[in-house]
């Protein structure tokens, strides 16, 4: 999001003010977890590794804190430091060992006195201690040190000892708090005054609606530690308020390309991070063997776990060497009409393609209430077709009354794919009342523009919904045969997100 400067100085007031709060439109989500170290080669929770995160200006720097056997606070993620319990040993002791820069071990006072500055936060993890007293105590010295540096504006406690956090919540009612371990729902942190849930990225993945109650309670969202590019993106696309990473670069450049720096909104996607038949509220299917008016040789089929099926994170819609009915093929046809239909968006899958001559997927839409009459007349957009004989071709077309294949006047793009069946590629589209954009892996191929003329060129103002699947032979599809060794043929699908503005 772009921010004028006088918004910049009100967003980093209520920042410092606020703590981290819930917030949207926060142009800079990524935390470093334990400092900024992997790029550099800097030993975590060093001091050079937090100077490095605020030379960045991560919105955080995530940090692990213990309690020495003579009560001096130290700042490493483990237990132990070079085979020495911290919790047994004094602190000089632990100065006979350097870290690999040369830096001694930090004390708490150290780094937070390295960590003042006007952007980038300090996200203190209290470790569990050996027992619950002892973390209580922990827990009292750590705040007892941030407010007599008056530094408790600029400090922000997370744990995956919950008991740690309700003792901190009783010493401050204006700590800002958020959960590590994935155990509590939104509602149960909102009622222990609990400010956010920090949970790893597959917790929210296992629990989808824990994102919108947070939203709806006002609890910050952040994950960890996410170092993948495609959990950075779907996180970046449900609008989590932060980002805890090993990676903060690579992070920042997601951010700077996602769709929400366009202002585009999530309005509904399926990750597939269940395991079954694809789920019923946002699919159904066309079902059938009438040759789909492309003389196709498959049996669309409903609900059956060998045609789709989710599971590790992947719909697979396959193809089989099945006889049903008339027909001696089956496949899914899945279609989100009347559980998603819109006008205008951002449509993104991103799917690994089947092959073989005779395999036709194609990923594309059609009208929901066909308001102009039949095809073509009310329109259709492919946003990725692919024939098997063609190994190495996508295409991105629109089918409307004045543009059609039946006539030899459809409008398309095509690019060339080295890699469609091996691995996973995105393909979407950029729809508005001017034009659609076809893309490829993010870089646009394709355009088709309004001519606004009337809707047998551009019928493109009423609701779609997304169709996904596999035909076999068929016109095109079947123009060369069909190869018998290509069953069963599968498309795989990460996902699928549409937004809107």
């Amino acid at each position: 999001m772009k921010f004028n400067l006088f918004s910049k100085i009100l967003f980093l007031s209520s920042l410092i003010i606020c703590s981290f709060e819930a917030n949207s439109k926060n142009p800079n989500s990524v935390v470093a977890h334990r400092g900024a170290w992997k790029a550099k080669n800097l030993p975590e929770n060093s001091i050079a590794s937090l100077k490095y995160a605020i030379q960045l200006k991560c919105i955080g720097s995530e940090f692990d804190v213990h309690m020495t056997a003579d009560d001096v606070l130290v700042v490493n993620h483990d237990p132990t430091y070079n085979g020495l319990n911290i919790e047994k040993v004094t602190y000089k002791q632990l100065l006979d060992f350097k870290l690999s820069n040369g830096e001694k071990i930090p004390t708490l006072k150290d780094y937070l006195n390295s960590g003042k500055n006007s952007y980038t936060r300090l996200v203190c993890e209290i470790k569990p201690a050996s027992s619950v007293e002892r973390g209580r105590i922990v827990a009292q010295k750590v705040l007892e040190l941030v407010r007599s540096m008056k530094m408790d504006k600029y400090v922000d406690y997370i744990s995956f000892d919950y008991e740690m956090l309700l003792k901190i919540r009783s010493l401050d009612s204006k700590a800002h708090l958020q959960y590590l371990n994935g155990t509590k729902s939104p509602t149960e942190l909102k009622a222990d005054k609990i400010n956010g849930a920090d949970y790893h990225f597959s917790v929210f993945k296992r629990n989808p609606d824990w994102i919108t109650e947070s939203k709806k309670l006002g609890l910050s969202l952040n994950a960890w530690t996410v170092n993948e590019a495609k959990d950075l993106d779907w996180l970046i696309a449900n609008d989590f308020d932060f980002i805890t990473t090993n990676e903060p670069e690579l992070a920042f450049e997601r951010i700077k390309n996602a769709p929400i720096q366009k202002d585009w909104k999530l309005v509904w996607s399926d990750e597939f991070n269940y395991k079954g038949l694809p789920d019923d509220k946002k699919w159904g299917y066309d079902v059938g063997g009438s040759g789909w008016g492309n003389n196709e040789l498959q049996f669309y089929t409903e609900k059956d776990s060998t045609t789709a099926f989710v599971n590790n994170g992947f719909l697979t819609i396959s193809a089989n060497k099945i006889t049903k009915e008339n027909r001696q093929y089956t496949s899914a046809r899945m279609v989100t009409k009347t559980k998603g239909d819109w006008l205008n968006g951002k449509i993104e899958v991103r799917a690994k393609l089947p092959k073989g001559k005779g395999a036709w997927p194609a990923i594309w839409m059609l009208p929901t209430d066909w308001e102009y009459g039949g095809w073509p007349e009310s329109g259709e957009i492919d946003i990725m077709e692919h024939v098997g004989y063609q190994p190495d071709t996508v295409y991105g077309t629109v089918h409307t009354k004045a543009f059609n294949h039946s006539i030899g006047t459809h409008k398309t793009g095509s690019f060339f794919i080295p890699t469609p069946y091996t691995e996973f590629h995105d393909y979407g589209i950029e729809w508005d009342q001017e034009k659609i954009d076809f893309f490829y892996d993010g870089k646009k191929y394709f355009s088709f523009k309004n001519t606004k003329k009337n809707f047998q060129e551009w019928p493109y103002d009423k609701r779609f919904h997304l169709i996904m699947n596999i035909a076999v032979g068929g016109n095109w599809g079947g123009k060369y045969g069909v190869a018998p060794d290509i069953f069963p043929s599968k498309m795989e699908v990460d996902y699928v997100r549409v937004f809107q503005k």
